[in-house]
């Protein structure tokens, strides 16, 4: 069974660039009928807050991308310590007493002398009673996992091969001198467990990956199948601050729906078009790795207003109407939702049908409109006014087009432009449209 997985650090709430990993993560799954899960990576104890792992679950549940499972690290530690003694007893994870100072001093000659930083294991040189000595000095040490020899390689499902030789890369630190754990070994510990067979994320990730690929390989493990994304920009084509403050509070403040949030990041990046597709399923069913480009996706918010105006349009009465103002009914969202960008601005044109309404009127088209109330008096209302007025209106005054039409529409409405008159028109009703067309007369 396919089984993808979601791990953010609840060290702050989620923002687009998180959102998007979680839906590629939920996406692939859902198409290959497997499992997602959560993952809340809560290994600093010290940043990571209980407020933001309610906050990442609501934020989750908002778009709709409800994981199948949830694991969190901090009830976790025994296995890593457990897993942390076979990787010692073998060899492949060893003390190391530098300071910070020291590690970039060296890292300074090395770069002085045109050679890459690459730590040169001078810990793995000391012996028994050098470290008793560092260790009675007060130093306590920090631990680095040891490479292997073979080459680091995958074929990735977005970037294709990938190849890092275990050579050039530093034995990277796997647990901090205070005892705690960076995220490298835990993640791959629990990506044993948890089974997960495909791991999606971005592209700051590509080294990471090689390092793991080896700590697999050292826990007897197959490692699993990485995509790594091209990450995020902004608008104006760089990488941008902001998309790290854009999250679900911003969107939902904004007036985006979650089918629109869905909709942009399900493509943005690949090259199937953007789709105001408020059904998930033909996203979920295209969906395939060989879509995705290497170069840098675009989010734009103006493209994300754009497709949430499409959605709007596309939603039903029952989807909505728990959000719309006391008195409008499905003949009045069907009536107004082509005109919204948001489903918040129904309350304008509910206004409008409701009134009052400030009409305006060319003097020119004063006795038209006091023409127009007359005849609304006569007509039939029951059926479809609007045309009944409009037609014996322009038998009446020789008008038709737009001279017939919108001096009409803006003593209805007060505006130039809108929904369907013939919509309105049995919203405002008899009694309201005299009134309104006598006022602007």
């Amino acid at each position: 069974m396919i089984v993808t997985r979601f791990a953010p650090s609840p060290t702050g709430t989620l923002h687009v660039g998180n959102i998007r990993t979680a839906l590629h993560n939920w996406m692939w799954a859902r198409r290959q009928g497997g499992r997602f899960l959560l993952r809340i990576d809560d290994t600093d104890r010290a940043r990571s807050e209980e407020r933001f792992v309610e906050s990442i679950r609501a934020d989750l549940h908002w778009l709709g991308l409800v994981p199948d499972g949830e694991e969190r690290q901090s009830a976790r530690f025994d296995r890593y310590e457990a897993r942390f003694a076979e990787l010692k007893a073998a060899g492949r994870v060893y003390p190391a007493y530098e300071s910070a100072q020291e590690l970039e001093l060296k890292r300074k000659i090395l770069l002085g002398r045109g050679l890459p930083p690459i730590y040169d294991r001078a810990a793995l040189a000391l012996g028994e009673d050098e470290r008793a000595a560092l260790e009675a000095e007060g130093r306590t040490p920090h631990w680095r996992f040891r490479l292997g020899g073979d080459a680091l390689d995958w074929d990735d499902l977005i970037r294709g091969p990938q190849h890092f030789a275990a050579a050039a890369m530093s034995d990277p630190v796997v647990r901090r001198a205070d005892g705690s754990w960076l995220y490298l070994l835990p993640s791959v510990i629990d990506d044993i467990d948890m089974g997960i067979t495909h791991v999606v994320r971005g592209e700051d990730h590509v080294s990471n990956t090689a390092l793991q690929i080896d700590m697999f390989r050292a826990l007897g493990a197959a490692p699993p199948a990485f995509a790594h994304e091209a990450l995020l920009t902004g608008s104006e084509g760089k990488l941008s601050k902001r998309l790290g403050s854009l999250g679900v509070d911003h969107f939902r403040e904004a007036g985006i729906e979650p089918e629109a949030v869905v909709a942009l990041l399900a493509r943005i990046g690949t090259s199937q078009p953007v789709e105001p597709l408020v059904d998930r399923a033909p996203l979920v069913a295209g969906f395939d790795f060989a879509h995705f480009g290497r170069a840098p996706a675009r989010f734009d918010e103006a493209e994300l207003a754009g497709v949430n105006a499409r959605i709007v349009h596309q939603l039903p009465y029952d989807a909505v109407r728990e959000r719309l103002p006391a008195g409008i009914g499905a003949e009045a969202w069907d009536a107004i939702r082509p005109n919204l960008e948001r489903v918040a601005d129904a309350a304008e044109w509910w206004g409008v049908i409701e009134g009052p309404v400030a009409a305006t009127a060319d003097p020119a088209d004063r006795d038209f409109l006091i023409q127009a109330a007359a005849i609304a008096e006569s007509i039939d209302w029951s059926a479809d006014p609007w045309h009944a007025l409009t037609g014996a209106l322009k038998d009446a005054s020789g008008r038709k087009g737009k001279p017939l039409f919108l001096p009409l529409r803006r003593a209805l409405t007060g505006r130039d432009h809108g929904p369907d008159m013939a919509a309105l028109a049995r919203l405002i009703g008899r009694d309201r449209a005299i009134e309104r067309l006598r006022a602007a007369g």
